[in-house]
């Protein structure tokens, strides 16, 4: 059977997800696009089929509904309210809550049975009560948790240090949000510590560039969306290619009971393991934060 992927949600960050895959090798084989704009859908199908010539891959590209859940190796769902300049990611709780348990029940009410890959805010949140809402087993949903974030990071350490990003070996965990943190202690560049490359000053500064970096954007052109479109698509091809990346989802915390933004082995069947890191103190005390901060949020849902 052919994979089968489907978009919910098809505005700036599904259709730069969508875009992203079609730029680059997938085993994608099908792509089904879901808006509660028809025509707009319709459109965007359109114009995707028409770069087809020029895509590395080839794939049936089409706007559907529901039912064309069935049969689907993933389902990404980045459909709901849009983060204002303004606005944190927690104040989109009960808008997005209510539309994804409408979602949701569409879903899997129409026989879905793959991986739910999830990139609406606030994330954890959602990654949660899409666990919830289907009941599914923990392993089958993923949230595209600190994967942007930590992209963020390596781009950072690795312009200011001018190495590739893809040498700098670091970590943002914790909540896809203001609680975020940099596990400064298990970072890397190549095989030495990145204390011996950057002072305790220069990571501060890094950190908070990568937590304020939404805001800025956001301030600036109004959203963001290819990074996460980016982000996304590597979190696909991870799966549809059993790959067994390490990757910062939001992905179930055993003893908290939540999604939570943590390295975990990404391959054909989900999230296959969850991987530990040795945190220093004050890292466990920000960790811990960011669990309250989840669990508080998840309390206030209407």
């Amino acid at each position: 059977m052919k994979n089968k992927v489907v978009v919910i949600g098809c505005g700036n960050v599904g259709m730069s997800y969508a875009y992203a895959l079609l730029n680059q090798s997938t085993k994608v084989g099908e792509l089904v696009l879901i808006d509660v704009n028809k025509d707009r859908v319709d459109g965007e199908a359109m114009d995707l089929n028409h770069c087809l010539a020029f895509s590395p891959s080839y794939m049936n590209i089409k706007s559907g509904d529901y039912i064309d859940c069935k049969g689907a190796k993933i389902v990404v769902i980045a459909a709901g309210a849009n983060q204002k300049p303004g606005e944190t990611r927690m104040d989109l709780i009960n808008k997005n809550s209510a539309i994804f348990k409408d979602i949701i029940s569409n879903v899997v009410s129409n026989g879905f049975d793959g991986i739910f890959l999830v990139a609406t805010n606030p994330l954890d949140v959602m990654t949660y009560l899409t666990w919830k809402y289907s009941g599914f087993l923990k392993e089958k949903v993923i949230g595209s948790g600190t994967c942007l974030d930590t992209a963020r990071l390596r781009y950072l350490v690795g312009n200011r240090l001018n190495i590739a990003p893809s040498e700098v070996h670091a970590y943002v965990i914790g909540e896809h949000g203001d609680s975020e943190l940099v596990a400064w202690s298990n970072a890397m560049v190549g095989l030495q510590n990145v204390s011996d490359y950057l002072t305790e000053f220069d990571e501060d500064d890094i950190k908070d560039e990568v937590k304020n970096a939404a805001y800025e954007i956001i301030n600036r052109k109004g959203a963001t969306y290819y990074g996460i479109g980016m982000s996304l698509a590597y979190i696909t091809n991870s799966i549809l290619d059993d790959q067994n990346n390490i990757l910062t989802v939001s992905c179930y915390n055993e003893k908290e009971k939540i999604f939570i933004g943590m390295p975990a082995i990404v391959n054909n069947s989900g999230v296959s393991k969850v991987l530990n890191l040795d945190l220093n103190n004050s890292e466990k005390i920000a960790f811990n934060n960011s669990i309250s901060v989840i669990k508080e949020a998840i309390s206030k849902i209407n």
